[in-house]
Parts: C-alpha cells; structure tokens; sequence
C-alpha cells in the first residue's frame, strides 16, 4: 500500500519536480548564508552540497516540541525512537548508521565518545536560531563521523546594533506537558549577548505497545514514563575595530527521563548535554580571513535502579581550530586549516583506554570561472586508535543560462571505532579498522519565476568495514559492508498564497554483508513531507503531512515494522503586535505506529502556546 502509494507521489508533483538544497523559510524570504558545507560562509545558491536550511520562523511556525520532531522526514532524514519525549532515539542521515553523522553546535562537536552518538532528544529548540544539514560526505573538511553528513545547531544569539528585547514563551497540551522559555538579548555599542532559559515537563506516555511479550526489552506495567528537563544559553561578543570580533557561545540541557522496566536503561537516565565556544575572528589582510576556535562538549549519563545509582558514562571532548581563508579576486578561494580533538571518558565501566587525541590538516579550493564551479578538499587524520588516515572530495557545478544547475560531486569519510567497539568489557576490539565511505552524487536544479525553487539529487554510497557483533567471536568486528542508494526531492512554491514545502526520499540501503541484500535496519525505504502554511491578516494557519513506508527491526529483516502516515495541524493569532497565541494537534488522526520494535509513539496530542516577541509582525 505505501510502496503504490509513494510511487505516485512524484507523479503528482512531476509538473513541479523536487529538490534538497533549499531552506524552509518560503522562496520569497532572502537567501541566507551557509556555514556549514564549506566551514566558511557562502550564500545557498554557491553551496556545492546537499544543504537543507531551518530558521527560527520554521521553528516558531511548526512548533515542534524536539529537534528530532522538527528534523523527521525532511530530505534524507529518517528518526527512529524508543517512546516519547526524551527517550533514545537515532537519527539517520542517507541511509548510513546513526554514528555516522557528525553533530555540532556553533561549531563545536558533541557526542558520546563511548557510543558515538550525540544525545539530540535531550536538546531544547528554545534555544536554537537555525539548523543547517549537509548531506554527503564532509570528512574531507572535517575529518571522522561525517558519512552520512553533518547537523550544525545554531544557538539564538543577537548582533551589533540590535535593540534589546525579552522574549517569552508558554505552551501546555496532552500527556500534562507543560513547556516555558525566556530570553533577553541586545547589544551596546560593540558589546553584543544573548541569555536564555527553558523548562519542560511531561508525564510521557506507556512505553511498551500493547501486547508486547515480556521478553521484549521495554517490558513494563508502568502506565507512563516521564521526561522533565531544563537549558540554558548564553552567547556574546565583541567588536574590535573593522577586521577583529571575539564571540562567545554556551550551551547546556539537564534531562531526566523515566524508564521503568527498560532493561537496557534501568529505571531512570539523567543525560546532560553541553557545549562551549570561544573564537576570534580576524582579517590581517583584504585577501585574509583568519579564525581561532576553542571548544568544550560534555556527555554525560548516569542511570538509576529503583533510585540506586546503576552506572554512568561521561564525554568530555577538547577542540581547537585554526582556519584561514583566503582570496584572489573574485573567482578563486584557498581554505587551509588545522583541528585538534581530544576525547577523555569517565566510567563505571572499566575501560583499557580511558582517552585519545586526533590531529587533522586540511585544504580545500574553490574556484569559480564564470558558469563552472570547481571545488576540490583534501584532509589528512592522524588518531592514536587508528592511525593516518587521508579523505578527498571533489565537486561541480554548471550553471545553465535558463537558471538550471548541474551538479556532481565524489567524496571519501571515515568514522573511528567508539571506545564501546573498542574497549567495552567482553565487547570491545581493539584492533578495530575505522569504517569507510564513498559517495558519488549527480543533482539539478532551479526555479520558476520567483514562486518556486527545485532540485532532485541521487547518490550511490558504498560503506566498508562496517563494525557488527561477530556471533563467532562473541564481540565488535569489522564484518559488514553496505551499499545505499536514494533518490531525494525537495520543493518550496507559492500556490494561491499558501507556502508549499515538499520533501520526498527514495531510499535503498543493503547489506552487502552477513546478510546480502537485506535492508538495513530502521530505514524507510520510501519517505515524504508535506508542509503548507498561509496568512490570513492577523491569523496563520498550517499542516504538515507525512508518510513513511515499512522498515525492518532486525538485520535479517524477520521483524517488519509497518509503514505509517501522521498528519498535524497548526493556527496562530496575533492578537498584538508582539503577541502570538498559536494551537498545535499532533498525529490529528490518533495513527497507532512504532518506529522501534514494541516501542509507543505518542498518540493525539492539543497544546496551546502564549509568545511573546516584540517586534515579531
């Protein structure tokens, strides 16, 4: 039934077409700029990349209660979760493992060194001004992790010359979720800060499906399983004549959620996530931009049984970052720059290896001779598990005179063994190879008239020495392989008024492996997103729309889970200038579904929220 019903999709929208490089906030919106693809600023329309853009408006408009909520079913994004609010989740980006994404937050990585994942459903989207996701391989500019490619979070934050303002916010609904946020932000003279807080508290909802045997992990006749958290940010800085400005960025969330009877996270995880940056901008030259990074990145969490302490895992992760940029004229740019990591763990569990450091230089040029865009990057990694290791990337474009745009590209990654594949008790591997990645891309794109913007992307990614449990030798080994292609289609236009956002994935991703030609676990094969909104004076209304085909729990694909569609609806009210009272349903037809195995997905849910943002017309 989805397969049939996914295949018509582009059917339908085949007048249109689809793209993945564009950002939510409606084609009739500036374009923004882009950090992310390249490590240094450039408009949308430059990007040689996948790129999929999200702003705090997007935020405001689709009032997610998560970043995985906000972050399901865009353009290559798929998200699996063991329950509601707060609970394990992964997130998978093109197909690749969930540690395969290399996750940042104002350019500094976070993460568990132990199971390379970052926490992300322990991250409050109060505090995030926008989102940019880069699709493909990025571990020629960034080293390991980057796959599948990369989600940098941008924290709210003010600049020079901005009026200070308080914001405030207020949203309660379903499950007794109660949610608030407040902010102030402004600058004075070169000075400028931005300080925020947030709290959220939900009783949650039963983990376990209905009828799950009791040896399934989540087995419990707890009727609810709450999540409450609480964050906090501050960023600032300062300008120091024309070429020289020093920021400051901090990040921290404090999560507890209720697992009762999970038998593989006791009955209570309290996760803290934080992140901290400091960096100095210069240009000692007109040809020379210049720029120092310092950052730190906890992940820290400790599980509870019956109130007992049960053990705890923590990551302390230590960056530098030198980057110079450099010009000649308009047409050519040379990126040189150096990277220092260190991962250090604290742990219950007693590990051989308790740290590591990773060293990387790298090079990337750009240049732009009329309508070709040529961009080459090359890094060199050398890590005290692993070893050298050298990754490239090589990508076009050829700008036709019509609008259109012909792109390709080819990249190599790498992702490093975690200190679980290597060390963790009866587990662990310490002659593990990294795994390793190739992807080659073709896409294009364009616009029609000024309502409507387009692209379609299709990729092939084929992923080496993939790290399993060997049932042989009872532990981590380098024993699969996987081949993954997709096909993904992104389209923003104006119909009659009402902003259209379309998203679609096409998505084969096989063992190649233990299991030869068996989908690998918890991917879509074929996903789509439906986003519309529109403006009534005063009043906004909005749905969103997405379905999602079937899945399989296990690597021999013997446990399906079946595909699903969800539908919400959103109004606003901006009774004042600075006041907004908006309504959300969630899963407004009450669709029973699981995206892990025995695992709830919440049901219906109404909440209402109060904004307050002053000069937000």
């Amino acid at each position: 039934m989805y397969s049939r019903w996914m295949a018509a999709l582009p059917c339908a929208a085949l007048p249109l077409f689809a793209c993945a490089q564009n950002d939510l906030t409606g084609v009739s919106s500036p374009r923004p700029v882009v950090i992310t693809a390249s490590r240094v600023a450039e408009p949308v329309s430059a990007v040689l990349a996948s790129v999929t853009l999200i702003t705090r408006a997007d935020i405001e408009r689709l009032q997610p209660h998560s970043v995985l909520e906000l972050l399901a079913g865009l353009a290559g994004v798929s998200v699996s979760s063991s329950g509601d609010l707060g609970k394990t989740a992964y997130l998978y980006v093109r197909g690749t493992n969930a540690d395969h994404v290399l996750i940042l937050i104002d350019g500094i990585r976070i993460g568990s060194a132990t199971t390379g994942q970052a926490a992300l459903e322990q991250l409050s989207v109060d505090q995030i001004e926008r989102i940019e996701i880069v699709r493909g391989p990025r571990s020629s500019l960034y080293g390991s992790d980057a796959i599948g490619g990369i989600i940098q979070i941008f924290t709210r934050r003010s600049a020079p010359g901005d009026a200070s303002r308080a914001s405030f916010e207020l949203t309660g609904g379903s499950h007794d979720t109660w949610q608030a946020q407040g902010g102030y932000s402004g600058s004075s003279g070169p000075l400028w800060y931005n300080a925020s807080a947030s709290g959220l508290y939900s009783s949650g909802i039963p983990l376990c499906v209905t009828g799950a045997p009791q040896t399934a992990p989540c087995y419990t006749t707890e009727p609810r399983q709450g999540f409450q958290s609480s964050s906090g940010a501050v960023s600032g800085g300062y300008q120091i004549g024309d070429a020289t400005r020093v920021s400051f960025d901090w990040l921290r969330a404090d999560g507890d959620t209720r697992y009762d009877g999970d038998i593989f996270s006791g009955d209570e995880s309290h996760v803290v996530q934080q992140a901290a940056g400091l960096q100095l901008r210069t240009a000692p030259l007109p040809q020379w931009e210049m720029s120092f990074t310092a950052g730190q990145s906890l992940d820290e969490s400790a599980q509870l049984f019956d109130a007992a302490p049960d053990g705890f895992f923590d990551t302390r992760r230590e960056t530098l970052s030198w980057l110079n940029d450099l010009h000649r004229g308009t047409a050519q740019t040379l990126l040189l720059g150096a990277d220092y990591e260190r991962d250090t763990i604290g742990s219950s569990t007693g590990y051989a290896e308790r740290s590591r450091a990773d060293t990387g230089a790298l090079a990337a040029y750009r240049l732009t001779p009329g309508r070709l865009d040529l961009e080459l990057s090359a890094r060199h990694d050398h890590n005290q598990q692993f070893g050298d290791r050298t990754t490239g990337a090589a990508a076009a474009a050829w700008r036709f005179a019509d609008g259109l745009r012909l792109t390709a590209s080819w990249g190599t990654a790498f992702k490093a063994p975690t200190f679980n594949d290597l060390y963790f008790p009866f587990y662990g591997n310490p002659v593990l190879r990294p795994e390793t990645g190739r992807s080659t891309e073709i896409g294009l794109g364009g616009g029609f008239a000024q309502h409507m913007e387009w692209a379609i992307n299709a990729y092939e990614t084929t992923i080496d020495d993939l790290i399993e449990y060997n049932p042989v030798t009872f532990g981590a080994d380098n024993i699969d392989r996987a081949r993954i292609r997709g096909l993904e289609l992104h389209l923003t236009t104006e119909i009659a008024g009402t902003q259209a956002q379309l998203n679609t994935t096409w998505l084969d991703p096989r063992d190649r492996g233990a299991h030869w030609g068996a989908v690998l676990p918890r991917r879509a094969e074929e996903s789509a997103r439906l986003d519309l909104d529109r403006d009534f004076a005063a009043f906004t209304a909005g749905t969103s729309l997405s379905v999602v085909g079937r899945r399989f729990e296990d690597p021999a694909n013997t446990e399906r889970l079946g595909g699903y569609t969800t539908f919400d609806l959103r109004a606003g009210w901006h009774f004042d200038p600075s006041w907004m009272l908006q309504a959300r349903f969630s899963n407004a037809l009450n669709r029973d579904y699981e995206t892990v195995l025995y695992y709830n997905q919440p049901r219906f849910g109404a909440y209402l929220t109060l904004r307050y943002t002053p000069g937000s017309t």
